[in-house]
């Protein structure tokens, strides 16, 4: 699979002292497509006829699998849907699932908090309630490994943003531990399993003095809700569930936080309010932190010391699974929203240059709105889950999975406006047969014979094409992408996915 890293705000800063400033193009949202925003589809969250209320949602973050997302939930499973399939308004939730599901496992025996990509989408690490966090092939729906070490529930994990090897997750034992997988501190499991142990482990990171003098609330006073590695890479943020303080820890020496930030409170409100989770947008500039006193606080993480330069409110944040999301970058605050759910039964959506207006309120749930999240690159798509055991997808106008049709290389060029130019040249959507599979009406019936091949770099794939499939492809506007020639061969329209490997690439 392709290595997909997203510049950072920081990297931009010294890129510019040497190369000079470059606009660089994102997604964008165009001036009233908030407006647009509809429900295209709902999924039942059951298993075996047994529903189960879903605890994350996390979407791919590659380019060629952006429209497939990861659910787990409180039984302990994982379960990938594509975005790109075709709904029906008349069908029931249940069919919908069916339909779209890629496939489902046990990743616990213990409800899954949260669920982290890494490696270009070929492996996910599991945070449960069991005090592990698992290590997942997702091809083979394999688990490679196991991270014990926290006291309590696992609440969040977060990876390094180019660095996959390195984790730093969060606990309910009030503790978060940093790991790196090519640890060599680890032992045997059964026969294939290894049990890593973390290279540190901070503990009491956010205790107050005022919730440990009542013993019934010590649980609740220490645990942190929510962890994120920072994209200068050097810095982790955790949260916790005793105040609206957000920590900053410099990776190289874990002794104590560097600094801290927190809201200005008011004189009517002396009461303790925790974070229920924190998001970075794409360029790392900014930090968005949900906050239980019903308010979302934007902070410039270069400006820390100036407080919240944004607050958002409308939503009800009464629990700590509610969740917020960030898509495109706030350095341009026309193109960039607020996702965020509510404990009123709606999702909320804020245009992030104009805080002080009413969001925008879906309102297809009938239970509490927890874990949301956008898709890195289909601009305008989302989902959001709910206890009333749904997961609903929402678009911000037709997009071009929800057709039979290949999308047009203009709308195809626009989406990959994201990365830098050597990051588009290894994710151009020409290179995914995935893409292909899922949303395109595939005609060639070699692609069996292709299959084991899927996602070989051109250095490594020579093959003599046929003069129809050249012909054919010097007409399209990607003849100079350079892209391997799996990707002329879709499977037949009449060809059954019956495994995941038809649904991600083989790492070559």
């Amino acid at each position: 699979m392709e290595i997909s890293r997203s510049q950072s705000f920081f990297q931009d800063l010294s890129s510019r002292e040497f190369n000079g400033f470059r606009v660089r193009k994102r997604p964008r949202f165009s001036a009233d497509i908030a407006l647009s925003f509809k429900e295209v589809g709902a999924l039942a969250v059951e298993h075996d006829g047994d529903q189960t209320p879903p605890l994350a949602v996390s979407f791919c973050k590659t380019l060629k699998n952006s429209h497939i997302f990861a659910l787990s939930d409180e039984d302990g499973f994982v379960s990938l849907f594509n975005t790109c399939s075709k709904f029906s308004l008349f069908s029931y939730q249940e069919e919908n699932s069916e339909k779209s599901r890629v496939c489902e496992w046990e990743a616990h025996r213990n409800a899954v908090f949260d669920v982290c990509w890494i490696k270009d989408d070929t492996q996910m690490i599991t945070a449960s309630g069991d005090q592990s966090m698992k290590l997942w092939d997702v091809q083979e729906m394999k688990c490679i490994g196991i991270l014990r070490g926290h006291k309590g529930s696992v609440k969040s994990i977060s990876s390094h943003p180019t660095n996959h090897d390195i984790i730093v997750s969060g606990s309910r034992d009030g503790s978060f531990a940093h790991w790196d997988l090519r640890t060599s501190s680890c032992c045997k499991v059964g026969s294939e399993e290894l049990c890593l142990q973390a290279t540190a482990v901070v503990k009491g990171a956010h205790l107050s003095s005022h919730a440990k003098r009542i013993r019934r609330q010590k649980s609740a006073s220490k645990s942190i809700t929510s962890v994120l590695y920072l994209k200068d890479e050097l810095t982790v943020a955790t949260a916790g569930a005793v105040d609206s303080v957000v920590k900053f820890w410099d990776t190289r020496n874990l002794k104590s936080a560097t600094t801290q930030c927190q809201p200005k409170s008011s004189d009517k409100d002396t009461r303790f309010h925790g974070i229920s989770s924190l998001s970075q947008d794409a360029s790392g500039a900014f930090l968005s932190t949900s906050c239980m006193n019903n308010r979302i606080y934007l902070y410039n993480v270069l400006q820390l010391e100036k407080g919240p330069v944004k607050s958002f409110s409308g939503c009800q944040i009464d629990s700590f699974f509610v969740k917020v999301s960030v898509v495109s970058s706030v350095i341009s605050p026309d193109a960039s929203y607020l996702l965020s759910g509510s404990t009123d039964g709606n999702a909320h959506v804020w245009q992030v240059d104009k805080p002080h207006e009413d969001p925008i309120t879906l309102t297809k749930h009938n239970g509490e709105v927890s874990a949301v999240d956008w898709s890195s690159f289909e601009v305008g798509k989302f989902v959001t889950s709910s206890d009333d055991f749904t997961v609903r997808i929402w678009n911000s106008q037709n997009n071009s999975c929800s057709s039979s049709k290949r999308p047009t290389s203009g709308n195809r060029k626009r989406i990959m406006a994201m990365p830098t130019i050597e990051q588009a040249k290894d994710s151009d959507t020409s290179d995914s047969p995935y893409f292909d599979r899922a949303c395109a009406a595939p005609s060639n019936s070699n692609a069996m014979d292709m299959e084991h091949k899927l996602g070989t770099p051109e250095s490594k794939v020579k093959r003599v094409l046929s003069a129809a499939l050249i012909e054919s492809f010097e007409k399209t506007p990607e003849a100079n992408s350079k892209s391997p020639s799996s990707v002329l061969n879709p499977p037949p329209s009449s060809m059954k996915r019956k495994t995941i490997r038809d649904y991600f690439l083989v790492a070559p």
